[in-house]
């Protein structure tokens, strides 16, 4: 059933894909990150509500660095969906996967355990790959001038490597997923607010805002969707899953956007579909004493 909940995480992300793509012609990402957060806050507010579920945590200090990770990569996805190609801003996105594993491999080396860094050797190669992947995938952009976009978009995948081992880490100490994504979606709000009071607001007398509230609730659902996941669910099934989230991403780039992906394009996604999931099964694999939902 955790299954199920990724692939339909991965399908309600993509669609809010496409909605920013579509509101980013009249709004700023700072703007979308506020009125993300403001309809996430009401809809798991009355979800919570209607369900008992309190809103008083015993971890606010994991709440506070997950929220802090979570909405600088929601900063830099949404400004990568606004400047990229549907399919490619999605698919820098899962690349949060292979940055886990690299994080394995760098706590390894930190570690100064040389005998484990020698067998993480198939590890390694399949980081290497990926990251191979992501120059085929951004060739593109170089001759259209959005490899800063490109350069955003892969930071904001480190940020949500990050975001999902504490999601994770938080479910293991029992918090239930409508308050992590409540307070998530508290600080897109607060977040997305002082950037607009520093920088300004558009009106939302405009075609443009028609788009904003669906994105905000496929936003709340996929967060629900993926929380529950990461929370009940094997993190390596999971992990897997979310992938199917860039081939949702590229049948909407083709079909609303008429996005053309170039072979090298689809062979950069394929590499990156792979490695990521094998990455998922080989960092299990380099640290056997640790369960898999440790990472």
């Amino acid at each position: 059933m955790q299954a199920a909940w990724m692939v339909a995480a991965s399908l309600f992300f993509a669609g809010m894909g496409a909605c920013i793509k579509f509101a980013s012609d009249a709004y700023t990402p700072l703007e979308v990150v506020f009125y993300r957060g403001l309809i996430s806050v009401v809809v798991i507010g009355f979800l919570a509500r209607s369900r008992g579920v309190s809103l008083r945590t015993h971890v606010p200090m994991m709440h506070v660095w997950r929220n802090v990770v979570g909405v600088a990569s929601l900063l830099a996805w949404f400004y990568a969906i606004a400047h990229l190609p549907l399919s490619t801003a999605i698919t820098l996105n899962y690349m949060s996967g292979i940055w886990i594993a690299a994080f394995v491999i760098g706590g390894t080396l930190a570690l100064g355990k040389l005998a484990d860094v020698r067998r993480q050797g198939p590890l390694i190669g399949t980081v290497m790959l990926g990251f191979g992947g992501v120059v085929l995938l951004l060739r593109p952009t170089l001759d259209q001038n959005q490899l800063f976009a490109g350069l955003v978009g892969l930071l904001g995948s480190l940020m949500a490597a990050l975001a999902y081992m504490q999601v994770a880490a938080m479910g293991r100490v029992g918090e239930p997923e409508t308050r992590t994504v409540f307070y998530f979606s508290l600080a897109a709000l607060v977040a997305g607010a002082g950037g607009m009071l520093a920088f300004g607001a558009h009106s939302l007398a405009n075609r443009h805002a028609l788009w904003l509230l669906p994105m905000g609730l496929l936003g709340a659902l996929g967060q629900l969707c993926m929380t529950r996941a990461y929370t009940h669910g094997s993190t390596i099934v999971v992990a897997n899953l979310q992938y199917s989230g860039i081939v949702f991403g590229a049948l909407l780039g083709m079909t609303l956007f008429g996005d053309h992906i170039t072979p090298l394009g689809w062979l950069g996604m394929a590499l990156i579909i792979a490695c990521g999931m094998a990455a998922t099964v080989l960092r299990a694999r380099a640290l056997p004493q640790l369960p898999a939902e440790e990472f």
